[in-house]
């Protein structure tokens, strides 16, 4: 018998609603302090054949307050053209990515380690900015929190400090 529970292993929170990409957006942010990993799971449906530069970032609080670049580069992967596969390529690990043109549907993926934060300096949220793009290029994302440090059968909020 099985005895993990999705609920219990992750906890994964909308961060950005779908909406036009025309000028860039900033995510919410989560708060890392009770999870090891955060998976950012970026989606686009590119309308427009202007690229997309994505950023995550990292706060002292889930405000956003002090966002700042990651210190370290994370692992990234995406998907360029989701509508017809499901598969993910490994980038180049970086501290922001940047998509191609083409108007497709993509995923773009970034795993961010908890331990990789500016801890000395108290950053443990995570978010994320998207750069100028176009009004027809639609953008949303979820944060996957990985590796709760206190398993439950109620995962612990990740939107307070």
């Amino acid at each position: 018998m099985n005895t993990e529970h999705l609920a219990e292993q992750q906890h994964t929170v909308l961060i950005l609603n779908p909406a036009a990409d025309a000028a860039g957006r900033s995510s919410s942010y989560v708060s890392m302090k009770y999870y090891r990993k955060c998976l950012l799971v970026i989606g686009i449906t590119q309308g427009n054949a202007a690229t997309i530069a994505l950023t995550p970032q990292q706060a002292t609080a889930v405000a956003g307050t002090s966002a700042k670049a990651l210190s370290q580069n994370c692992r990234i992967w995406s998907n360029l053209d989701a509508a017809t596969n499901d598969t993910l390529t490994a980038r180049t690990a970086a501290k922001s990515y940047t998509t191609d043109a083409g108007t497709t549907n993509k995923t773009v993926i970034f795993e961010i380690d908890a331990a990789e934060l500016d801890s000395a300096n108290s950053f443990d949220c995570i978010g994320f900015t998207t750069g100028a793009s176009n009004a027809a290029n639609i953008t949303s994302a979820f944060a996957i929190l990985v590796g709760n440090r206190y398993p439950g059968a109620t995962p612990p909020t990740a939107r307070v400090d």
